[in-house]
């Protein structure tokens, strides 16, 4: 990917990370590929529907896109100092069973997908000391 589309690719997600913290409180690897355009909202609903056997399986690009995408959006949250929250993701079927992101399962991607992203916590706002 050369670096015209990596910096467009970062603006986009970043404005959509953006946009998901002000919505839901957090942001998810899953609303930054949706931004991407790799990934459609009903795709996602297959997946968590258990009609597809893995998240990446449905997006519309190649495993070395994918892969900076997910770096992109990391290496955004951080430098947002925005706060890693791994999060369990289970079906939509009466069994509840955990969902499969990747092809490969490795659990270093696994977690990577799963996290969410909670903004930075607010300094002297809390009542904590």
């Amino acid at each position: 990917m050369n670096s015209q589309n990596q910096a467009k690719l970062r603006r986009g997600i970043a404005a959509a990370g953006t946009a998901a913290v002000a919505r839901n409180g957090y942001v998810t690897a899953i609303d930054a590929l949706l931004a991407t355009g790799w990934l459609r909202p009903e795709r996602v609903e297959d997946w968590r529907r258990c009609r597809v056997p893995y998240l990446e399986r449905v997006m519309v690009a190649s495993l070395p896109k994918i892969s900076t995408a997910m770096r992109i959006f990391r290496s955004w949250a951080e430098s947002e100092g925005m706060r890693p929250s791994e999060t369990v993701y289970v079906s939509w079927t009466r069994d509840r069973r955990r969902l499969r992101f990747s092809k490969s399962g490795d659990p270093g991607i696994e977690r990577a997908y799963r996290t969410h992203w909670l903004p930075p916590k607010a300094n002297g706002l809390s009542g904590e000391d």
